[in-house]
This record gives structure tokens, sequence and C-alpha cells, in this order.
């Protein structure tokens, strides 16, 4: 259609966007809150600090396991990217665990512990089973691994 009007492809993006790092950060946003979309109903439906990060890790890897294609792009996206892209989603990420483990830990259902460097060490693990669940890794075992690694690691019970 866009060569039947006599305009390329190219020229119709930089109709919509003047650069690249614009159209990129355009995808991500929109990934971004496809993924967000996803998750939020189930995030929505719980209350209790333990019960939410269980949710949180198992929507996230139900999320990318339905979503390969789109996660592999945003990576890449984030990877490649002016460094305020990257910036803006890992830290709106990072500020939203944070928050979940900071609340838990009020409510004396969590340890105390960093939680900045917790909500980063999850947010890398999750990050981290794109290429299993591509490779063909059980997200139901994926998640279960997950939420039993950061429950352990979360609780003041050995």
């Amino acid at each position: 259609m866009c060569k039947e009007a006599g305009l390329s492809s190219s020229r119709l993006i930089t109709y919509h966007f003047s650069s690249k790092d614009e159209l990129f950060a355009a995808v991500a946003d929109q990934i971004a809150a496809d993924a967000d979309a996803h998750m939020r109903p189930a995030l929505e439906a719980v209350t209790g600090a333990r019960e939410l990060l269980a949710i949180a890790i198992r929507a996230n890897v139900a999320f990318i396991a339905g979503h390969s294609p789109q996660v592999r792009a945003l990576q890449q996206i984030l990877l490649n990217s002016g460094q305020g892209v990257w910036e803006r989603h890992h830290t709106e990420s990072l500020n939203r665990l944070a928050g979940l483990f900071t609340d838990g830990q009020r409510a004396g259902v969590f340890r105390p512990f960093d939680p900045r460097v917790m909500a980063a060490a999850l947010r890398a693990s999750i990050d981290s089973v794109v290429p299993l669940l591509a490779a063909g890794l059980d997200p139901d075992l994926c998640a279960d691994e997950l939420v039993e690694l950061f429950g352990r690691s979360t609780s003041d019970k050995p």
C-alpha cells in the first residue's frame, strides 16, 4: 500500500517518528504497555505481599512465554537504543518491584534486606529466562522455580 501511494516504508516511518530512537522508544513503550495490560488483572486480584510477589513472577513469565518475539525485540531495543529508553523502562520496573518488597517488609512478611538489590535480582532473573523459554522450557516449571527462589530469599525462615 505504501509503495502504491508513492511512499517508501522508511519515509512513512520518518513521517511519524523524527528518529530511529524515537521509533524504538515507541515500540518499547507499546510492548511495556501490553505487558502491563496482560499482568494487571492478576496483580489486582491479590492483596498480600507474598502472594503479590508470586503472582508478579508468574505473570511476567507467562507474558514472556506468550510474547517471545515482542520480549526479544524489547530486550534488543533496550540494549541498543539510547540510554534514556533503557533507564526509563528499567527504573520503572525496579521501582515497582522495590515498592512491593518495601511494602512486604513494612507488613512484616519479608525479612530485612535492601529492596532495590532484591528488585534488581528479581528483574535480572526474570529477564534471563527469555532464552530458556524460547528454547522450550516449561513456563510453569520456570515460574515455580523463581517463586520458590524468591520466596526463600525474602523469608526470614531457613
